[in-house]
């Protein structure tokens, strides 16, 4: 399997309208591609578009509908006239939470987004890409997937069932001759993040962010994350015994692990 061309169709990029997703879809205009963007803001889809007229298609919808993404794939398609090639599902949302002011609403909310939002674009995109026995297919998740984290109550655990679909999802997808990634970027300055009141190591631009995603959809590797220094001490930390992780990251944020 080689990577997706701009020669072979078009990208596509959920939760386009902000942060990583627009400045991925910026990005990937400087290699040559046309490129779908999709988020549920019809406004800011139209203002990243009139800044590329022609290169960039915009597709409103929502995530958590699975009609909504199915007719997204299919109109950005026809629009283009050339099938998706490439696929970026990013689209998330992050409600810091603590087990004192647990919220079900919002938990449910992140588990909407992030989880079952990729989910409905998979059952949208995936046919296709599997059907043509090429294509290239990424999923967003977080460093924030590779253990639970304080205030990352729904957001931690739905990052963690993105990485674990996307490694299920790599198996089926080889053999069906689809280049599979999972993302896990750490913190990136978006308006999810600036939601944050403690500190951010390894903190960096969009822009930086989306650089490291496009370098990294030039290779086959499956995962790729970023800042190394950071995605490494995470991987880290998700070896380490219970009882040394807890004291570890409580230590380091202050908080307490009950």
């Amino acid at each position: 399997m080689t990577p997706a061309r701009p020669a072979d169709g078009i990208a596509w990029i959920t939760g386009a309208s902000a942060g990583i997703g627009r400045a991925v879809a910026l990005r990937l205009l400087q290699d040559g591609w046309t490129v779908a963007v999709t988020a549920r803001r019809a406004g800011e889809l139209a203002a990243l578009a009139a800044l590329h007229p022609g290169r960039i298609i915009p597709v409103a919808g929502d995530v958590t509908d699975a009609a909504q993404m199915a007719a997204a794939v299919a109109q950005a398609e026809a629009v283009a006239g050339k099938p998706i090639a490439l696929a970026i599902l990013n689209a998330g949302t992050y409600v810091p939470m603590s087990a004192q002011d647990f919220d079900s609403a919002a938990f449910k909310l992140q588990v909407d987004v992030n989880l079952i939002g990729t989910g409905n674009a998979l059952a949208a995109v995936m046919p296709g890409l599997i059907a043509r026995g090429r294509g290239q297919l990424a999923i967003v998740a977080s460093v924030a997937g590779y253990r639970g984290l304080p205030t990352a109550i729904a957001y931690a655990a739905t990052k963690a069932a993105l990485i674990a679909m996307a490694e299920s999802l790599k198996f089926d997808l080889d053999r069906a001759g689809v280049l599979m990634h999972v993302i896990n970027p750490g913190f990136v300055r978006t308006p999810l993040t600036d939601k944050n009141t403690f500190p951010m190591p390894f903190l960096i631009e969009a822009d930086d962010a989306a650089n490291r995603i496009v370098r990294g959809l030039h290779h086959t590797a499956f995962e790729i994350a970023f800042p190394r220094r950071f995605a490494a001490i995470l991987k880290l930390l998700r070896i380490l015994p219970y009882w040394l992780f807890f004291r570890l990251v409580a230590r380091g944020t202050r908080g307490a692990t009950g």
